[in-house]
């Protein structure tokens, strides 16, 4: 009898034992899923168009994966159950099967081996994204800042470097052990994070506006600066600006019929090393010219209406923040990620601060809004034809990014969508689906038509999105979410930088729109 009751106490204690052992290990499971499991897309992916939205797909069908199971199997047991809602969405890929993809082929099971990128791959997409052809324009905002110019080129840098990493930094939460988990994937979670529980989807709604607005507007300036580039190349040829714009957007209507990013992502490192080989040429044209060098050109005061543009202009260039939820949930090691940031950032400033200096004592106050316009008719021809090329290979990322944005919100919200799903049953997308994607394709082409002003636009662009995503947003996150866990030194650096980027911001995009209003009232040309 004694032996009996010791077996089955042994049974029960056994069981016991090895059921706490598995929610322990759900537990830990559920941690590291939150420590930022995420699809990883393919190469130029990650770059620009990679933002937060291009993982919804895959997130969604986890979730409903996980819906489906719990409502299956409830609570599983054993080592082959699922234990917690959280042990579905596993960082080492284990779980049930998701969703086919938009094209209707089924996507590879979570029992493949995600690829992760290194803190090298990652440095190359911020590279890429805060070093792209809109440097063209810097030279420009030293012609009315001068001195103060290249401060705020400085400024710029680590300002937008902090507030990368205290976006990441709202991502993560302690748990009960003190350890940080993931529990954001994207700028919009963060958002609605600090929206709720009043308007628990206010937040995501004016990062997703405040995202199609900088992407389309990125659209629109590839347009503007192809039309400028060829029309300064070929200034003999009886083609209109608008026209080149026309000409430029019609080998641009592909971009409609875009699946994935595969198709275009072969050319990024081309475009990059282009760009590369394109400054260097600019740089070495200035430099051979540096007997002539006007150095009493560079001012100490600015010129009160147009500085705050060049804000705008030097903000716009740094834009990056759209993609670092992304980006650092697909690093192999996150713990690199702020390393990674400082060198991007230095690097960043060193080369801008140089191109833009070197590039204004060049020409001084000839200086043009698009700085290879400056140069002599030969070699702009051939550098500015490398420019559009550059231009028109680099539309389809945020033209991609920008529908992803649209569609999520307005066709593919589940039960809240306003409007029907534009993809078919097999994955195909619908004739009207494909339309409204033309139609954004000539939206592009019409703003860049009516508003041919590259400088002018991109102060705008960063006045109005580029200081709300990457100076104010992240800063009222920041104190918002961790206020009770923040120094006394990051809540002044917070509120200094939203005091700061507000004043600039609503300066920038006043002082913008007065630019674009003077240009239409006196017909002023690009």
């Amino acid at each position: 009898m004694a032996t009996l009751i010791r077996s089955k106490l042994s049974n029960k204690l056994s069981n016991a034992a090895t059921a706490v052992s598995n929610k322990s290990q759900a537990k830990v499971s559920g941690m590291f899923a939150k420590m930022g499991f995420q699809a990883a897309t393919d190469e130029e992916g990650l770059g620009f168009a990679a933002c937060d939205d291009l993982d919804y797909d895959h997130r969604q069908g986890m979730q409903m994966d996980i819906l489906t199971s719990d409502e299956l199997g409830g609570e599983g047991s054993g080592e082959g159950g699922a234990l917690d809602g959280d042990s579905h969405y596993q960082r080492d890929g284990t779980g049930p099967p998701h969703s086919a993809s938009k094209d209707g082929t089924p996507t590879s099971d979570l029992s493949e081996v995600r690829p992760k990128i290194t803190a090298w791959e990652a440095g190359w997409n911020v590279t890429n994204a805060i070093q792209g052809m809109f440097v063209l324009g810097l030279p420009y905002a030293i012609l009315h800042g001068g001195y103060l110019g290249l401060f705020l080129i400085i400024f710029a840098a680590v300002v937008c470097c902090y507030t990368g990493k205290i976006l990441i930094a709202c991502l993560y939460e302690e748990d009960e052990d003190g350890q940080l988990v993931r529990v954001r994937d994207s700028y919009v979670d963060i958002a609605n994070a600090c929206c709720a529980p009043r308007f628990p989807a206010l937040g995501g709604h004016i990062v997703n506006v405040a995202q199609i607005i900088e992407l389309v507007m990125t659209c629109i300036l590839y347009v503007v600066v192809s039309g400028n580039l060829m029309y300064n190349s070929f200034p003999n040829m009886p083609i209109s600006q608008k026209s080149w714009a026309i000409i430029a957007t019609a080998a641009l209507l592909p971009c409609a019929f875009l699946k994935n990013l595969k198709a275009v992502s072969k050319f990024s490192l081309l475009c990059t090393l282009a760009h590369f080989v394109i400054n260097v040429l600019v740089i070495a044209y200035c430099l051979s010219r540096a007997r002539d060098w006007a150095w009493d050109k560079v001012k100490f005061y600015i010129d009160v209406k147009k500085f705050p543009i060049s804000i705008g202009i030097i903000v716009f260039s740094y834009t990056s923040q759209i993609f670092l939820p992304s980006l650092e949930g697909n690093m192999n090691k996150p713990s690199e990620f702020h390393c990674m940031m400082n060198w991007t950032h230095i690097a960043a400033c060193i080369l801008k601060g140089l191109f833009a200096l070197v590039a204004y004592l060049t020409w001084a106050d000839a200086t043009k809004e698009v700085i290879t316009d400056n140069l002599p008719p030969g070699i702009r021809a051939v550098v500015n034809l490398f420019l559009v090329a550059k231009a028109l290979l680099s539309y389809p990322l945020p033209f991609f990014a920008a529908v992803e944005v649209l569609e999520k919100s307005f066709f593919q919200d589940g039960g809240r969508a306003y409007f029907p799903d534009c993809y078919g049953g097999d994955g195909r997308l619908k004739s009207w689906g494909l339309s409204l994607r033309c139609a954004l394709v000539v939206f592009t082409l019409l703003m860049a038509i009516y508003v041919p002003h590259f400088a002018l636009l991109m102060g705008l662009t960063g006045s109005l999105t580029g200081a709300g995503l990457c100076f104010l947003l992240p800063s009222l996150f920041h104190l918002k979410l961790l206020w009770r866990k923040l120094l006394w030194h990051q809540v002044f650096f917070d509120v200094s930088i939203f005091v700061i980027g507000g004043i600039c911001s609503i300066s920038g995009f006043i002082h913008s729109m007065e630019g674009l209003i003077e240009a239409f009232k006196y017909n002023i040309e690009e």
